[in-house]
């Protein structure tokens, strides 16, 4: 059911439109939405959609992903017909990790989960948005303690300095499940098993009730703690043994 204009979601809503399509006149086609398939990303998928059909998508493919985050990205790129460019971290990489240190490492230390996340994340990430003016993300202020001081539009130091857009800075948990309820949005079917963050497999589990979204990733360390190096550079920031 369509709300009033002046309501906090619509109002919202007309600024992530309008933060889409000025992002699409300004950059396209050197911009890029990154998906990973969660309620953000889905309804930036079918935002992004319906402002170009040729918008390019992105999704990192970590070798640890869910199944049911392969089916979400079957359905919403079936209903949104966008085409989604994956990238998969560098084999080498990956066979000398687990044969060195095993399946497991990174739940042995930060400095160990940090070195898979670069492996499986940060580097795929880098080759999506080498030679890109722009990306778009899914972050919200409410998702975790270190994304609290975001904007709408920030250059991002990490990468090469590329504008990087946050549409959704604002929304809250009804304005994604709003969106999806009126516009018929595929979704990850772990939501409705009490995921409320979507990562790899390992590294992810449900939650419980009046816990913070982020509580199921990497749910060993502490809030502060809980970024992959995709939205914070602790890699340039700290030396991996300054983690600790």
């Amino acid at each position: 059911m369509a709300g009033n204009k002046n309501d906090s979601y619509s109002i919202k809503l007309d600024k992530t439109r309008l933060t889409l399509s000025s992002a699409m006149d300004a950059f396209h086609p050197d911009i890029v939405l990154a998906s990973s398939f969660s309620l953000e990303d889905v309804v930036l998928m079918d935002m992004i959609s319906k402002i170009r059909t040729d918008a390019r998508v992105f999704a990192i493919d970590t070798g640890r992903l869910n199944e049911e985050t392969y089916q979400c990205a079957e359905l919403v790129r079936a209903v949104t017909g966008l085409k989604i460019e994956w990238y998969f971290p560098k084999f080498e990489d990956v066979e000398g990790l687990e044969n060195d240190k095993g399946l497991f490492s990174f739940r042995n230390s930060l400095d160990a989960r940090h070195e898979c996340c670069q492996i499986r994340k940060v580097e795929p990430l880098s080759r999506a948005l080498k030679g890109q003016k722009a990306w778009i993300t899914g972050l919200r202020k409410a998702q975790n303690v270190t994304r609290e001081d975001l904007a709408y539009v920030e250059i991002d130091h990490a990468h090469q300095g590329i504008t990087k857009i946050n549409p959704l800075l604002d929304w809250d948990d009804r304005d994604l499940k709003r969106y999806i309820e009126e516009n018929k949005v595929p979704y990850s079917t772990l939501y409705d098993k009490g995921y409320t963050s979507i990562g790899c497999a390992p590294c992810t589990k449900a939650t419980e009730p009046g816990e913070h979204p982020r509580a199921g990733r990497w749910w060993w360390e502490s809030a502060e703690q809980k970024e992959c190096g995709l939205h914070v550079d602790f890699f340039i920031q700290k030396g991996p043994s300054e983690e600790q």
